[in-house]
């Protein structure tokens, strides 16, 4: 049961990543923002990196030209990624 719960986790958080990336590239070809699955995949990935995006303007680390909260959002789901999976193995 333990196993099944930590591969569950570990293919949750490969989405996650496998997401933000595709948002990465689509913001890199100028895409259609209208375009169906394009806007599936904004929907999925801005509630995670808005908040890095604000914490980035805050503090003056936004830089303007290059976007760094997805780097800063992948780090910190790795994070949150060991540290569940850290748990679940404890249990």
């Amino acid at each position: 049961m333990k196993g099944i719960l930590i591969w569950s986790v570990k293919k949750f958080f490969s989405v996650i990543y496998v997401l933000i990336f595709i948002n990465v590239m689509l913001s890199w070809l100028r895409i259609s923002p209208y375009n169906s699955i394009v806007n599936i995949i904004y929907q999925l990935t801005e509630p995670i990196l808005e908040p890095f995006r604000r914490l980035m303007d805050r503090t003056g680390l936004n830089t303007g030209m290059i976007d760094f909260s997805p780097l800063i959002a992948y780090l910190v789901l790795q994070l949150i990624e060991t540290s569940l999976i850290n748990i679940l193995w404890a249990l």
